[in-house]
Parts: structure tokens; sequence; C-alpha cells
């Protein structure tokens, strides 16, 4: 009966997370695309020069940069110090793109490599409990559902944090930088920040979102498998 309850609530959760944070990738995708602000952002410099100039400002140029032509997502990998550029060079999200890695390059040391191996350690937990249940030798099953939920509380709390510092921060590194370079003019400068904050107001909600969402579709496999093993 406890699983049940715990995967209906996990569901009434996710929908009604969903409805008050406006959830939708479609939406998010459909930000991202605006030609006009693509070709303003035409006029800077490739992704690699950006991501070197940014980390020059930020007194950090230790950092090693990829540049990744198959890659979707942009990321900072904290434990081998390298920033990896996604294949965004025709979006005038790079801009801000790539100031939000590397602001992650420069945040707590200690919180990054805790997240590095905490959420590989927390993805391992539900792997190996999951498998357990499915074949039958996990003993007290609440108890191992109770323990993930724990460390749900934990990966979410770090996750969220250093993804919202970067986000919120990104904005304003990448508009002081495009006024630093004077490639663009005022008025221009001013239509990349909207643009950037109208990607902002929808992502950072979503993002938010998929962090609460992965956490409660693993809660609801974990509680099915309890139940039908």
């Amino acid at each position: 009966m406890g699983f049940i309850v715990l995967g209906i609530i996990s569901l009434i959760l996710l929908l009604v997370l969903k409805i008050l944070f406006g959830y939708s990738q479609k939406t998010f995708k459909e930000l991202e695309e605006n030609k006009e602000l693509d070709e303003l952002s035409k006029k800077y410099p490739d992704n690699i020069d950006i991501c070197k100039d940014y980390l020059k400002k930020l007194n950090n140029e230790k950092v090693e940069i990829e540049q990744s032509e198959d890659g979707e997502a942009s990321l900072y990998i904290a434990i081998s110090n390298k920033i990896i550029i996604a294949n965004i060079k025709k979006s005038f999200t790079r801009i801000q793109t790539i100031a939000h890695e590397c602001l992650h390059s420069i945040q707590d040391r200690k919180l990054l490599l805790f997240n590095f191996v905490f959420s590989n350690i927390y993805l391992l937990y539900f792997i190996v409990v999951a498998l357990l249940a499915i074949f039958k030798v996990l003993p007290n099953e609440m108890l191992f559902v109770a323990i993930f939920l724990a460390l749900s509380c934990v990966y979410i709390t770090v996750r969220t944090y250093l993804e919202n510092d970067a986000m919120i921060k990104a904005r304003f590194l990448a508009k002081e930088y495009m006024e630093e370079k004077k490639i663009s003019s005022k008025e221009e400068i001013e239509k990349l920040v909207k643009g950037f904050d109208e990607v902002n107001k929808v992502g950072i909600k979503c993002v938010n979102y998929y962090f609460f969402m992965e956490v409660m579709m693993k809660l609801f496999v974990l509680c099915t498998i309890c139940l039908i093993r």
C-alpha cells in the first residue's frame, strides 16, 4: 500500500508542478530561435575565443576548452576542469550559454566536486536498488526507497543551486562582455539581452522542474518495481 501511495503522490506532484512551472521544452526551443538576434550574434568571435575572453575576465584561464561539433549540450566538467562547447555557432544564446559554463568553472570547488561524485553515486544507488528489487533480493524495500528520497534531497539541493547560480549570473556577464567589446550598438545589445531574459524566464523554470521530474520519475520506477516484483 505504501508504494502505491508514493507512486501516486509522485505523479500528482509532477503534474501540479508542470502546470505551475509551465514546463514546455517546445516553448523553450522556440524562444532560442530568433533570426534577428542570431544575425546580431554573428558579429562576435567564435565560441572558443568568447570562452577564452570570459575566462580571462573571470581570472580563471587554466580551464581546458573543447568544441564539440556533435554535442547538443554545453557543459563544464569539474573533475577535469574542462568546458565542452556544443554545436551552438548559429544561435544568439551562445553568448550567454558560454558565460554560463565559464561561471560554473569559478563556483565553489568543493561543491562542484561533491556534485560530480555524488551524482554518480546517486545514479548508481538507484540502479543497484532497482536491480535488487527486480531480482527479489532487496530486504525492507521501503527503507531503501526512503534512503533514495533522502539522497534525492541532497542531489536536488546541490544541483539546482549550482545551475541557478550560473544561469542568473550568465545574463549579466554576457551583457558586460558585449558592452566591453563594443561590437554592437547599445540598441543591439539591449535586444540581445532582452532575448536572454525571455529565454531565462522560461529556461530557469524548465531546468528546475527537470531536476524535480528526474527524481520523481526514478521514485515512481522504484515504487512500480517493488509493487510488481
